[in-house]
């Protein structure tokens, strides 16, 4: 009886361990992603190119509208869901490629 018990209960400890674990592993891609983005943005060939869309108007409108789209307090949305899944994408095969 008392097995049946404990196995139970480290199931249901486990379950939450994994989801954290999960979580981890998503934070970790997009933090990837966003550092190489970040030095990237420093790369010679397109330095130039990001200082001309950072003087562009149209450009900050088409950003602003972008970001407006995605709520961060509604992780659950769509949009955010579907923006998320891309960025641990490519924060994954980045991880992935250079490890």
């Amino acid at each position: 009886m008392w097995r049946i018990l404990f196995l139970l209960l480290m199931l249901v400890a486990a379950v939450p361990a994994q989801a954290q674990m999960a979580n981890l592993t998503k934070a970790k891609y997009v933090a990837v992603l966003k550092v190489v983005a970040s030095h990237k943005m420093k790369d010679e060939d397109i330095v130039g190119d990001l200082e001309r869309l950072n003087e562009s108007e149209r450009f900050k409108k088409d950003l602003n509208k972008i970001i407006n789209k995605l709520d961060n307090s509604k992780p659950n949305d769509a949009n955010n869901r579907k923006v998320m899944r891309i960025l641990e994408q490519a924060g994954k095969e980045i991880y992935n490629e250079f490890k």
